[in-house]
C-alpha cells in the first residue's frame, strides 16, 4: 500500500488499537508493504507504534515464510533474519528450514546485529503467554472436552450467529419474511451444499464444494423451516420453475478460495452459471429473493435492480438453518454491513468518508420494519 501515514492511522490502525485495548494476545504480520518497505522488516510499525504507542504486550508472530520474502527472493538471509527480530517479530513461522534460522539468529547475536535485550523481551512475551494459559502446569489438552465439538449447543449458538450476520439488503413490496405456508423454489450451485457456504480455510487450505463436513445446508434449512405442508421445489440450475410458486430464492455466491487464490483480475461479478440461474427463475414472473454466499462485497450493481431482495449471508458454515430463520421471520435480519458495499470494482478501494457514492454504505441494513 502507498498511503500516508494520517490515512493509515486514520482509516487501518483503530480495529488494531481496539483489539490491544481488549487484551488480544497475538497478532500477526501480513506479506504486505507500507510504502515500499515489507512489514516484515518495519520497525516503527511493529516496534514503536504497536508494541510502544499502543501498549501491546503480546507475542507478534510472523506469517507463512514472512521473512523470507522481505527482500523479493526465495529463502531467507542473515540480513532477513536479523531486520525482522529487530523489527519485533517474536516468533518466526519457519516450516523447514528452522535449524538454520536458529543458526543464523545466533549469529546475529554473538556478532552484536541483534541485541540481546531484544531475545530476552521476544522470550519473556512468549512466556508470559504460556504462564497465562497454563500451559507449564497443563501442558496437555483435556480430551474429555472434545465430546462438546460439534455439540447440540455449540451448533445451536452458531445458528444464533449465522442468524444474526444476515444483512437485508434489499427487500421490495415486503417479499420478506416467507411465510411457512409459501409454495418456494429453491435454485443455486450454493443451496444445497456445505463445502460452498463455508469457504477456505474449512479443513483444508482452499476449502472445496461439496459435503466436506457434518452440518445443515441453506437448502435444509429452508425444508425444516416450511411447514410440512408446503412445497418447497428445489433445481440447482433454476429449471422446472413455473408461475405457481410463491417465491424463488436463488442461493448464489463464490467458490471456495483462501488467500491470493481469491484475487480475480476479471471482476468481482457472479459468474455465468449464477446469473443464468437467476435470470430463469425471474422469467418465470415470480418474486426473486436472491441469497448471496460470499465472503466480501461483489459486484452485483447492473444485476440489483430484476432482484426482489437481497440477503447478504457471507458464509455461514455447517449452519445453513441461520439464514433460513431470517428468510421465514423466525429470527429478525439484525446484521449490518461491517464494509462498504462498492457500486463497482473500480471503485475499490472504498472507504465512508472518501466522497465515492457506494452501492450500501458502511452499517446499512433493513430490518422486517422498514
Amino acid at each position: 500500500a502507498r498511503i500516508s501515514e494520517r490515512e493509515l492511522r486514520a482509516v487501518h490502525l483503530p480495529p488494531f488499537r481496539a483489539a490491544v485495548e481488549r487484551g488480544v494476545g497475538s497478532v500477526m504480520i501480513s506479506y504486505s508493504s507500507w510504502n515500499g518497505m515489507k512489514m516484515h522488516r518495519h520497525r516503527y510499525l511493529i516496534n514503536d507504534v504497536l508494541k510502544g504507542e499502543l501498549g501491546f504486550s503480546g507475542i507478534v508472530v510472523s506469517d507463512y515464510k514472512g521473512i523470507d520474502r522481505i527482500d523479493g527472493r526465495p529463502g531467507f538471509t542473515r540480513d532477513e533474519v536479523a531486520s525482522a527480530i529487530n523489527a519485533g517479530i517474536d516468533v518466526a513461522m519457519v516450516p523447514t528450514e528452522w535449524r538454520r534460522f536458529i543458526d543464523y539468529l545466533r549469529d546475529e547475536v554473538v556478532g552484536g546485529r541483534v541485541p540481546m535485550s531484544r531475545i530476552d523481551d521476544a522470550n519473556r512475551r512468549i512466556l508470559t503467554k504460556k504462564f497465562e494459559l497454563g500451559l507449564f502446569e497443563r501442558p496437555l489438552a483435556d480430551r474429555s472436552y472434545l465430546k462438546t465439538v460439534g455439540s447440540a449447543a455449540h451448533r445451536g449458538l452458531a445458528r444464533r450467529a449465522v442468524a444474526a450476520s444476515q444483512v437485508l439488503l434489499k427487500n421490495d413490496d415486503d417479499v420478506l419474511p416467507l411465510d411457512d405456508e409459501d409454495k418456494v423454489f429453491v435454485a443455486g450451485r450454493s443451496a444445497d451444499d456445505i463445502g460452498m457456504q463455508s469457504g477456505g480455510w474449512t479443513i483444508t487450505w482452499q476449502g472445496e464444494p461439496g459435503p466436506i463436513t457434518p452440518g445443515t445446508t441453506i437448502l435444509d434449512g429452508i425444508r425444516k423451516a416450511a411447514d410440512p405442508s408446503a412445497t418447497v421445489a428445489h433445481s440447482r440450475d433454476g429449471k422446472g420453475i413455473d408461475p405457481s410458486y410463491d417465491a424463488a430464492i436463488a442461493v448464489v455466491g463464490e467458490k471456495p478460495y483462501a488467500e491470493y487464490h481469491g484475487d480475480r483480475t476479471g471482476g468481482l461479478g457472479l459468474d455465468a452459471e449464477d446469473l443464468e440461474t437467476i435470470d430463469r427463475l425471474r422469467d418465470a414472473g415470480v418474486p426473486v429473493i436472491v441469497v448471496l454466499v460470499s465472503g466480501r462485497p461483489l459486484d452485483i450493481a447492473a444485476q440489483l435492480p430484476r432482484w426482489d431482495a437481497l440477503v447478504a449471508a457471507w458464509l455461514p458454515g455447517t449452519e445453513g438453518a441461520g439464514v433460513a430463520d431470517v428468510l421465514y421471520g423466525d429470527a429478525d435480519p439484525t446484521g449490518r454491513l461491517p464494509v462498504t458495499w462498492m457500486r463497482d470494482a473500480g471503485q475499490q478501494p472504498i472507504n465512508r468518508g472518501d466522497g465515492k457514492r457506494p452501492l450500501f454504505p458502511y452499517g446499512f441494513g433493513l430490518d422486517y420494519d422498514d
